[in-house]
């Protein structure tokens, strides 16, 4: 009896010790992150489990129970061992993958490399606890030899978009965050998760749009989001009777941008009376902005365009409109 005794002493503070280690983790961001206190916290786990594996079998054996037979308990103590070790293991690869996100590492690289970690933590504690309960590693290489080709022929989109799912890491046309559109397909959105099988956008109007990985090996993908600069590219009309003012406009638009400090001047920069058209004498303005965030681009394309209509009407011209001109000629 005493021994059943010292038994709960030992499992009330294993209990006790991996209980602090939990409530320290949720209320410490820090802790959450230490591979020390998550390898405590699995240590208490796993002692606790096979202490009580331990005293139920000296109970079983003191009582003389039949019906709880010690190798179905080993079996149920290894299987909680191993579940407990994956579910702190990829505990703390989600924390700490957050905390590099956080600090500014790239998020598709960081998601991919916690996914890598933990199929190679479920495949470990395969071969570490398979042969213990009766899956043999010959067996299962058997398996993967004969019925490996059922499953790839049986799964073939699967694993193409698996595949296709590992090119889009390491060609990386886009990012997560980024906004793609695709000219192929009715796809245009931002890219909020890249699975192993699809990828999820959002659409401008906040659906969820889910495409299979191995679409895009097959498609063209535009990628906006990771443009160097935005282009403003209009045409200005003013009236044939301002045709002895356009080559003032077009010098003072073109030094206007020059002065401007949201225009990169080191890309291309047009600014020229460039076409004769029914109603009107036409100037091309072409150049590029320093950002590339959209509603940055539009506030700088609307200065520049404000800016242009005050240029035309400070030298007393104005903008054209379509019209047309009707001669009337007299009878007789």
């Amino acid at each position: 009896m005493t021994v059943y005794w010292i038994n709960a002493g030992f499992l009330g503070a294993l209990l006790a010790v991996a209980l602090a280690c939990s409530l320290g983790m949720r209320k410490r961001e820090a802790w959450s992150h230490s591979i020390s206190l998550h390898a405590l916290l699995f240590a208490a786990i796993t002692g606790f489990l096979l202490l009580l594996n331990r005293t139920i079998d000296q109970i079983a054996a003191a009582e003389k129970f039949t019906a709880i037979k010690p190798d179905i308990i080993d079996d149920i103590t290894l299987v909680a061992i191993g579940l407990t070790a994956m579910q702190q293991s990829f505990r703390l690869i989600n924390r700490l993958t957050a905390d590099q996100v956080t600090k500014g590492s790239d998020k598709t690289s960081a998601t991919s490399i916690a996914r890598i970690l933990k199929m190679a933590i479920v495949l470990l504690l395969l071969l570490l606890f398979g042969e213990h309960l009766g899956l043999s590693l010959s067996g299962l290489m058997a398996f993967g030899g004969f019925g490996g080709i059922a499953i790839g022929i049986a799964g073939r989109d699967v694993l193409s978009n698996m595949f296709s799912g590992v090119m889009l890491y390491f060609d990386r046309p886009f990012r997560l965050g980024d906004w793609i559109r695709s000219p192929d397909r009715d796809i245009e959105g931002t890219v909020e998760e890249i699975g192993w099988r699809m990828t999820r956008i959002t659409t401008f109007d906040k659906r969820p749009l889910y495409v299979p990985n191995s679409v895009f090996s097959s498609i063209s993908v535009e990628n906006p989001g990771q443009m160097r600069n935005r282009r403003i590219d209009t045409t200005i009309g003013l009236r044939y009777e301002d045709a002895d003012k356009i080559a003032a406009v077009v010098a003072d638009i073109r030094a206007m941008l020059h002065q401007s400090e949201h225009i990169d001047l080191n890309q291309t920069l047009l600014v020229y009376f460039n076409d004769f058209a029914d109603s009107s004498l036409n100037i091309m303005v072409y150049c590029f902005t320093k950002t590339t965030r959209w509603a940055e681009w539009l506030a700088i394309q609307q200065d520049v365009y404000l800016k242009i209509v005050d240029i035309v009407h400070a030298h007393g011209a104005d903008f054209a409109f379509p019209s047309q001109t009707v001669y009337l000629e007299k009878d007789g």
